[in-house]
């Protein structure tokens, strides 16, 4: 789906940007004046554009905070700090030392926490033991009831942030009368940045403490838990599943068997000539996984596959596959004909506009199916 701009990866950025309007997350005026200004394929460009708006949203929101209007002052962060994030996307070149690219995450954290205390029913911020540190998290509960409810565990992928994890899931959980716990696990969001946490393949040491966690809120419903993966996220909820025996149900969004294939066909180095999308890759691995080298985060990815692991699945599992997903097509199909477990694959076509990798423009489409599935499920 080409959205206002013929580069592929610049398309599909401003479309995930511009999604999460179904949620107040952006309006799309925004979107389409800030990307007016970007020339096709300028990086440098596309950073400074994003975040002139991004202030320019927050101050409404800081105003309209300071004369007592919750609501309007509530959405306008949520705005800002989904265009703060887009702002920093492509600054992968040397995040850790770049001060635009911390301060650019920041302050999407920041504008997002502020929002999160406005909801109607605040969110709290949490922090999930881990290890010897803790895994920074959210929840979201879906009234002040004191019932015992399920429960979604949702965490990201390659590129997520725990900011971004309330407008691409748990608000439409929240509306449809589930709690959410949403964290950045190792390779994520802050993790990553001020903990220095890199991805690992073996991701149910950072779902299993999210379970042990879950458990200790008396909200949660211990035999309802539903866990959750995006993007790369796929391969590692489903990883997690094999090993965490708690999980009432899984949804694979979208489904991923291996990772390793995907990064073996990046160039052995990234010049600026290649595109967008691919130097992207490149600098954001070597961020997330922690290595110096494009032949380093090729090896750095060969553990992530679910050979031998697949079978180990037994709660029901839903798997979502995009008609024209750009990082991992044929996967879904593949990690689906590997389970044994009860297991149910939907299809997003292009012509029902969810076509997109993580049926990015498709928001409440992929919600409406996904947690239908999840109603049905629960129940059988």
């Amino acid at each position: 789906m080409k959205f206002l701009f013929d580069d592929e990866s610049f398309s599909f950025e401003a479309l995930r940007a511009a999604g999460y309007a179904t949620y107040a997350g952006a309006e799309l005026g925004e979107v389409i004046e800030t990307c007016k200004r970007i020339p096709e394929g300028d990086e440098d460009a596309w950073s400074a554009q994003w975040a002139k708006t991004a202030e320019r949203v927050e101050g409404i929101g800081r105003s309209a905070l300071e004369a007592g209007h919750r609501v309007s002052a509530r959405e306008a962060l949520l705005r800002a700090s989904n265009y703060y994030r887009t702002a920093d996307f492509y600054r992968r070149e040397n995040p850790a030392d770049d001060a635009e690219s911390a301060r650019l995450a920041s302050a999407s954290q920041d504008t997002f926490a502020q929002a999160a205390a406005l909801l109607d029913l605040p969110a709290r911020p949490v922090r999930i033991p881990y290890e010897d540190t803790t895994l920074p998290g959210y929840l979201f509960l879906a009234d002040d009831t004191g019932e015992s409810r399920p429960t979604i565990i949702y965490h990201g992928g390659f590129d997520s942030t725990l900011e971004e994890n309330y407008l691409a899931l748990a608000a439409g959980a929240v509306r449809r009368g589930y709690h959410v716990l949403t964290f950045d696990g190792p390779g994520q969001g802050t993790a990553l940045r001020d903990q220095g946490l890199h991805f690992r393949p073996d991701w149910e040491a950072a779902v299993t403490p999210a379970v042990d966690f879950a458990l200790t809120i008396p909200e949660i419903d211990a035999s309802r838990l539903i866990l959750v993966g995006t993007s790369l996220g796929g391969y590692l909820a489903a990883r997690a599943a094999a090993f965490e025996p708690r999980l009432a149900a899984c949804i694979l969004h979208d489904g991923v068997y291996e990772a390793h294939s995907v990064f073996a066909k990046l160039p052995e180095a990234a010049p600026d000539g290649v595109d967008a999308k691919t130097r992207w890759v490149v600098d954001n691995g070597r961020w997330t996984f922690g290595v110096d080298g494009v032949p380093e985060l090729i090896e750095a990815t060969k553990p992530y596959t679910m050979d031998d692991v697949a079978d180990r699945i037994d709660c029901p599992t839903l798997v979502l596959e995009a008609e024209n997903d750009m990082f991992f097509t044929g996967q879904p199909e593949r990690i689906y004909e590997a389970l044994t477990c009860p297991k149910d694959l939907i299809s997003f076509p292009e012509s029902e506009g969810g076509g997109e990798h993580c049926h990015e423009g498709a928001l409440a489409l992929w919600h409406q199916r996904a947690f239908d599935w999840v109603d049905r499920t629960l129940v059988r």
